[in-house]
């Protein structure tokens, strides 16, 4: 278990940005306007670092660098070797600590942090409110591209975190295995067909990821979420739970919270519903 907190503010890190084993990486992976082909265009990350950055901070590119290239779906882990190649070339190593931010909204933060627990990598904290929060703190920021020295990452995989759809059409019947789905309740529903078919996962129930992140783009204080999540089960230790979303990336900030609660056993359907609703044979549920 890590003894870092999981979640940091704006003073924290400012305190501990020079330390010497802290790697600031920036997750941004802000998708650009559709081209026709189904998939995104290539993300607008890279020039969003760029463009302003925590000093110090590198970009760990999620659309191209750090997704399966190969895989139907963006953003798709990747194999665990080129994984650790790639966060190696960050300067991520064995007694790193890894704090990660995105430009606000903590989901491509909590994606990169789900794809470092995946590889067993506990040593992570995610900036709160991500850069928008850093400069209203009056923290200052920094144009063009920074780098660490390379080092060596070792990744282990826990596959018990990790669901495809074969794991999770299993734990429709398991009454040991939550479904959770954290998209809006209008396409929790089935009143929506973004993802090629209207409805959800027989059996899942549901956290929409927008209930989960304040006004300002904090995530809400975890007094008021832990009621959320017990609502729903997903704190009960005699069950199982599987995330999911449209293509893992809210999914993963589910994961994180309920990491903060003391779980840190869920698992994160990947390919989620860009996966299921393109199935014709996969099963679907509407109200």
């Amino acid at each position: 278990m890590t003894t870092h907190p999981l979640l940091v503010d704006a003073a924290w890190l400012t305190e501990h940005l020079n330390d010497e084993n802290v790697r600031v990486l920036d997750a941004t992976a802000e998708r650009g306007h559709p081209d026709g082909s189904g998939r995104p265009v290539p993300s607008l990350g890279p020039a969003l670092y760029a463009r302003a950055h925590i000093p110090g901070a590198v970009h760990a590119d999620l659309d191209r660098d750090l997704a399966d290239p190969d895989a139907a779906v963006p953003f798709m882990a990747l194999d665990s070797e080129t994984f650790a190649e790639r966060l190696g070339a960050l300067g991520v190593g064995p007694d790193s600590h890894v704090v990660i931010y995105d430009q606000g909204g903590n989901i491509w933060s909590s994606r990169l942090w789900w794809n470092l627990h995946l590889e067993g990598f506990d040593s992570v904290s995610i900036l709160d409110g991500g850069l928008p929060a850093w400069q209203l703190a009056g923290q200052p920021t920094r144009p063009g591209v920074e780098s660490y020295p390379v080092a060596t990452f070792k990744a282990s995989r826990r596959h018990e975190l990790y669901a495809d759809k074969e794991t999770v059409l299993r734990a429709i019947d398991d009454d040991g295995v939550l479904l959770v789905n954290s998209l809006d309740p209008a396409t929790f529903r089935g009143e929506t067909d973004t993802y090629g078919r209207p409805g959800r996962i027989p059996g899942s129930v549901n956290l929409p990821y927008p209930d989960l992140i304040d006004a300002t783009g904090l995530l809400r204080p975890l007094d008021e979420v832990r009621a959320d999540y017990e609502k729903i089960g997903a704190l009960d230790s005699g069950k199982k739970v599987i995330t999911y979303c449209g293509g893992g990336l809210a999914a993963s900030l589910l994961a994180f919270e309920l990491a903060i609660l003391g779980r840190d056993d869920v698992a994160v359907y990947d390919a989620s519903m860009y996966e299921w609703g393109a199935d014709e044979s996969l099963p679907l549920e509407v109200d």
